[in-house]
C-alpha cells in the first residue's frame, strides 16, 4: 500500500472500509492485528484507528456523505425571494429587505402568494445581508448607461438664486427638478422629455413627459404635476436649464408662492436627489430610446401616474445621515430604506389629514399588480412608438 502522506481522501477511506467487516466481528486479538496492519499503512496513532473505525461503525451507508453547513434557505425559499424581488422592480438587497414582510402580507391578502409556509417563514427570517447576497445572485446584468445632455448654461440665469444646500431640514414641500430628454441617437428634431419633480425630505417622487422642453410645456407640466403631490411645494430648484431659467416660470412661482433656487451650473450634486431618480426611475424604465410621437407621451404619462403610486408606496430609498471623511476617503452611513409613503407618515409638518387620506389609499394597493400595470404600459409607449414613429 502506499503511505500515509502519499493518499488522497478516497484512499484513505477505502483503508478503513477494507478492515471494517472484520474488525467488527473479529475478537480482541483480531481487533489487535488489525489496527495494527492500518496504523502501519496510514501512519496513525492507534486511538485515532479506533475512533476512525467507531465513526464508520456509527455511519449510515445508504445516505450520501455530505460536507460542510447545512442549507438553510433552500430553492423553494430562493423562489419565494426572487418573486418578491420581481415584484419589487428588481430593487437591491438593502432597498429591499425593509419591505419583505409588507409585500408578503399584501400579496397573501390578495390571495397572490403561491409558496409555501416554510419558504415564506425563511424569507421572513432572512437577515438583510443574507437577501443582499441572495439577489445579488440573480441581478440581471444591464446595458451600460449613456445619454446626450441638453442642459446648457443660460444667459439670464442671475435673475434665479444659487442654492447648494444644507437640505438637512427642509420640510416636505421644497423639491428638486429636472427634465430627461429621449432622443435616442440624436437630439434633433422634437420629442419627449420627462419632468421629475422629487420632493428632498420624503423622497417623494412626481413625473410628466411633454412633446420639446419649451417654457410653456415645461410650466403646463409642473402645473399638473403640482396637483399630485400630497402636499403643499413650497420650493422648487431645477438646474440652469432654459426651460427652467426664464421669466415665464419665474413669474408663475411667484404667482403661486413658490421659491424657485438653482443649482450651479456643471454642479450635478446640487441636484443629487433628483439625479439619481432620473436614473433609478426614467432611464431604468424607459431606457434611452428615442420617443418622438404624440401617441407615445400620452402613454408615457398614463404610465407616470402608475409608476409614481408604486414607487411612493412600495419601493423603498435610502438618505445618507452621517458622512465623515477618513484620510482621502468618505464614510456614510445611511438610514433604513422606506417608501416615501412611510416618511410622509413620520413628517411632523404633513397634515393628518393627508395622512389618512393616504393610508386609505395604501390599503386599497397592491405592488404585484401595479408592477404589471407598469410593465404593461411600458410595452404599450414602445408599441406606439413603433406605430407612429414615421408620423412626426
Amino acid at each position: 500500500m502506499l503511505p500515509w502522506s502519499s493518499m488522497n481522501m478516497i484512499t484513505k477511506q477505502a483503508v478503513f472500509e477494507r478492515y471494517l467487516k472484520e474488525y467488527l466481528k473479529g475478537g480482541k486479538k483480531e481487533k489487535g492485528r488489525i489496527l495494527s496492519a492500518v496504523c502501519d499503512v496510514t501512519e496513525l496513532h492507534r486511538k485515532s484507528a479506533i475512533r476512525k473505525f467507531g465513526n464508520l461503525q456509527m455511519k449510515d451507508v445508504s445516505l450520501p456523505e455530505e460536507r460542510g453547513r447545512s442549507v438553510i434557505y433552500t430553492p423553494d425559499t430562493i423562489a419565494a425571494l426572487k418573486a418578491v424581488w420581481e415584484t419589487g422592480s428588481e430593487i437591491c438587497g438593502e432597498l429591499l429587505h425593509p419591505l419583505i414582510e409588507e409585500y408578503v402580507e399584501i400579496l397573501q391578502r390578495d390571495k397572490m402568494w403561491h409558496h409555501s409556509a416554510e419558504a415564506t417563514r425563511k424569507l421572513l427570517f432572512m437577515s438583510e445581508a443574507t437577501v443582499k447576497r441572495k439577489v445579488g445572485k440573480f441581478m440581471k446584468a444591464r446595458t451600460p448607461r449613456k445619454g446626450i445632455s441638453t442642459t446648457k448654461p443660460s444667459h439670464i440665469k442671475s435673475i434665479i438664486p444659487i442654492f447648494t444646500g444644507p437640505w438637512e431640514g427642509k420640510p416636505p414641500g421644497y423639491g428638486q427638478i429636472d427634465t430627461v430628454v429621449h432622443c435616442g441617437s440624436r437630439l434633433s428634431g422634437n420629442m419627449a422629455y420627462s419632468v421629475n419633480y422629487t420632493d428632498v425630505s420624503t423622497l417623494w417622487v412626481v413625473l410628466g413627459a411633454q412633446f420639446n422642453k419649451g417654457q410653456a410645456a415645461t410650466r403646463e407640466s409642473l402645473e399638473c404635476m403640482r396637483k399630485k403631490v400630497p402636499f403643499c411645494i413650497h420650493g422648487m430648484h431645477p438646474d440652469t436649464g432654459s426651460e427652467f431659467v426664464n421669466f415665464h416660470l419665474k413669474d408663475w412661482c411667484e404667482k403661486e408662492n413658490i421659491e424657485l433656487t438653482r443649482s450651479r451650473p456643471n454642479h450635478k450634486n446640487d441636484n443629487a436627489y433628483v439625479e439619481q431618480k432620473n436614473g433609478h426611475v426614467i432611464r431604468r424604465f424607459l431606457g434611452y430610446s428615442r420617443i418622438d410621437t404624440l401617441e407615445a407621451i400620452s402613454a408615457m404619462n398614463e404610465l407616470y401616474d402608475v409608476l409614481e403610486v408604486y414607487l411612493n408606496h412600495f419601493v423603498g430609498s435610502r438618505k445618507c445621515v452621517e458622512k465623515v471623511r477618513i484620510g482621502s476617503r468618505y464614510r456614510k452611513k445611511y438610514d433604513k430604506a422606506k417608501p416615501a409613503y412611510r416618511r410622509v407618515l413620520e413628517s411632523s409638518y404633513v397634515d393628518e389629514d393627508v395622512k389618512e387620506k393616504l393610508r386609505k389609499e395604501h390599503t386599497k394597493l397592491n405592488p404585484l399588480l401595479l408592477k404589471k400595470d407598469v410593465d404593461r404600459l411600458v410595452s404599450k409607449v414602445f408599441k406606439l412608438q413603433r406605430e407612429y414613429g414615421n408620423n412626426i
